[in-house]
């Protein structure tokens, strides 16, 4: 684990249907769980909080190759009473707007390298740290944190395996990214309510303005 984010986690601020987005992945240091491979599609799954059988419902028990998988919760006019409303998050509803979006728009560009390190679940906080290199990105393009709960198959309900966002952090501006000049971004993600924090791994990504997403990296990857 990263020493300085450990020290900062709890003292940095907190912010912030199916579509295939084309990304070319990078990722940091190894641990036993699929990481995001290299020129792969990432797959966004938006649950309404409303339908639980859709949580249940197997979809694509295996993924197509080379893709990979985010799954969101999207909150529902029920409120509290909506059966999936304690993993619900208000910006899912951008996401799917964004994610639609951009499915129209596969235009190749620059993909940054990407690196994200991050500290154990602390006092309900998990510090993550995103790390941009290389050519300055598309105008408008914006970094991305995610805490994220990897649920294995035929737990919490669900007949496939799942990568739930729990918490995000988001836009972050990359002006100044050039080949010398790195961008990097340290915040703490609220550690969502009745996730299991062994089971909560840090994403990072970045997307041009447009919704496409031209990089992702997940914490304790190997680095490309």
């Amino acid at each position: 684990m990263h020493p300085r984010i450990l020290g900062v986690a709890v003292f940095s601020t907190l912010r912030h249907v199916l579509w295939l987005l084309p990304i070319a992945a990078a990722c940091a240091q190894a641990q036993p769980a699929p990481c995001p491979p290299a020129a792969t599609l990432l797959l966004q799954r938006f649950v309404p909080a409303d339908c639980e059988t859709c949580w249940q419902a197997a979809g694509e028990a295996a993924l197509p190759a080379r893709t990979w998988a985010l799954d969101w919760i999207v909150p529902s006019p029920q409120g509290d009473a909506a059966p999936l409303s304690l993993a619900a998050l208000p910006e899912a509803v951008e996401r799917a707007q964004r994610a639609g979006a951009s499915e129209q728009r596969d235009k190749p560009a620059p993909a940054p390298r990407l690196q994200v390190q991050g500290g154990p679940a602390w006092n309900g906080y998990f510090g993550l740290q995103l790390s941009v290199r290389g050519a300055p990105a598309p105008a408008g393009s914006s970094g991305w944190l995610a805490l994220v709960e990897r649920i294995p198959a035929g737990e919490e309900g669900t007949a496939v395996a799942r990568q739930l966002v729990r918490s995000v952090a988001g836009p972050l501006p990359l002006d100044g990214l050039s080949p010398r000049k790195p961008v990097q971004h340290l915040r703490a993600l609220r550690v969502g309510e009745g996730a299991q924090p062994e089971r909560l791994v840090g994403i990072g990504w970045v997307e041009a303005a447009d919704g496409r997403v031209l990089a992702v990296a997940q914490e304790a990857c190997p680095k490309r």
